[in-house]
């Protein structure tokens, strides 16, 4: 009988607990994961590289008196100073007169706005042209050839861009973007000469 009591009591007893180890079946969310890559593969396009067009040299052979004539009547220096300086002037030095510098900025309204004006002619054309591309009215082939023709003619104005050793990459970047934006397509990248860091001294000095 006390036999019996005893195995009364171990059956009274609660249970201990058997632990079980943690597993959790990953093969849903690899499904899932092959089903979103499947997903934005096809509904995102990729990324598309940004170019920037340059005008290259013509092979056209121009005679000596054309070009001077050129230089003279259309011809604009930009000047890239220090401390994100930027200055301008028209025409070239002649007859031992300098040319009057002009100081401005990046922003819109400052060298952005001395383009559009120099450029008047030629932005004109390309916004109408832009205007019958958006009414497809002109194809994207014939798009392309005539804006490179608006932007190259000869009524286009002539800009050199020459840097400081002052001046930083990010200035060469805005003024090329401002290229681009005012249409601009005959410019160049020249280097800086002493009668043009001449220039800056002399505008600096008669600023201060």
């Amino acid at each position: 009988m006390a036999e019996m009591q005893e195995k009364e009591g171990k059956k009274g007893k609660k249970p201990k607990q058997k632990k079980h180890a943690t597993r959790v079946d990953l093969t849903p969310m690899v499904d899932l994961g092959f089903l979103l890559i499947t997903f934005f593969m096809l509904t995102t396009s990729m990324l598309k590289p940004q170019t920037m067009e340059i005008s290259v040299p013509s092979k056209d052979k121009v005679q000596e008196d054309e070009q001077n004539k050129v230089k003279a009547s259309q011809a604009m220096t930009i000047l890239l100073g220090k401390e994100n300086k930027l200055y301008y002037f028209f025409g070239t030095q002649e007859n031992g007169i300098d040319p009057k510098v002009i100081e401005t900025d990046y922003s819109s309204t400052g060298v952005r706005t001395v383009l559009m004006t120099k450029n008047y002619d030629v932005m004109k054309q390309v916004e109408q042209l832009k205007k019958d591309r958006a009414d497809k009215k002109v194809s994207e082939v014939d798009y392309k050839k005539r804006l490179s023709d608006y932007r190259s003619s000869k009524d286009a104005p002539v800009v050199m861009i020459k840097a400081t050793d002052d001046s930083n990459y990010k200035n060469l970047v805005d003024i090329l973007d401002e290229m681009q934006i005012c249409n601009i397509g005959r410019y160049a990248i020249v280097d800086i000469t002493p009668e043009d860091l001449a220039l800056i001294d002399k505008k600096t000095t008669a600023a201060k």
